[in-house]
C-alpha cells in the first residue's frame, strides 16, 4: 500500500529517501529545492523564481502521486533570508490561492547547498480537492 515517487535526483539514492511517498490516501512530498534532475541548482539568487521551479516540481510529484495541488493541506517553506518573503510568499499565492493550505515559513541558517534560498515540503489527501 506504500508508492514511492522519485524525481531522479542523485541525492535521493545516495540519502536514502523519497521525493514523494503514498500510503493509501496520504501524500508526503519530502523537503524540495531549485534542483534540476543533474543537481543543477535553477534560477540562483531568486528565490520568487526558485518557489516557482520547486512549486512546479512538486506539482509532477503530486501527479505521479494521483494528487494535486487542490488536495495540499499543508505547505512548510523554509527560506534563508525572511526578507525574501513576498517574493516567495506571492508565488506560493499564485499557485495555493484559492486553496489555501495551512502554511508555515521559517528562516534557516542553510540549507543544503547554499545556493538555495528557499524549500519546501508539502501534505496532500488525495480527493480533499473540493475547497468548500
Amino acid at each position: 500500500m506504500r508508492q514511492n515517487i522519485s524525481s531522479g535526483t542523485p541525492w535521493e539514492s545516495k540519502v536514502g529517501y523519497s521525493r514523494a511517498v503514498r500510503v493509501r490516501n496520504h501524500v508526503w512530498v519530502a523537503g524540495t529545492t531549485a534542483s534540476d534532475a543533474s543537481g543543477a541548482v535553477m534560477a540562483v539568487g531568486n528565490a520568487g523564481e526558485q518557489t516557482r521551479y520547486i512549486l512546479q516540481k512538486i506539482e509532477r510529484a503530486l501527479a505521479e502521486a494521483g494528487a494535486s495541488l487542490r488536495d495540499v493541506v499543508r505547505t512548510r517553506l523554509y527560506v534563508t533570508n525572511i526578507a525574501d518573503w513576498q517574493a516567495v510568499g506571492g508565488v506560493h499565492g499564485e499557485f495555493f490561492g484559492d486553496i489555501r493550505p495551512a502554511s508555515t515559513m521559517v528562516e534557516v541558517s542553510k540549507l543544503i547547498d547554499p545556493q538555495h534560498l528557499v524549500e519546501i515540503e508539502v501534505d496532500a489527501f488525495v480527493g480533499v480537492g473540493a475547497v468548500g
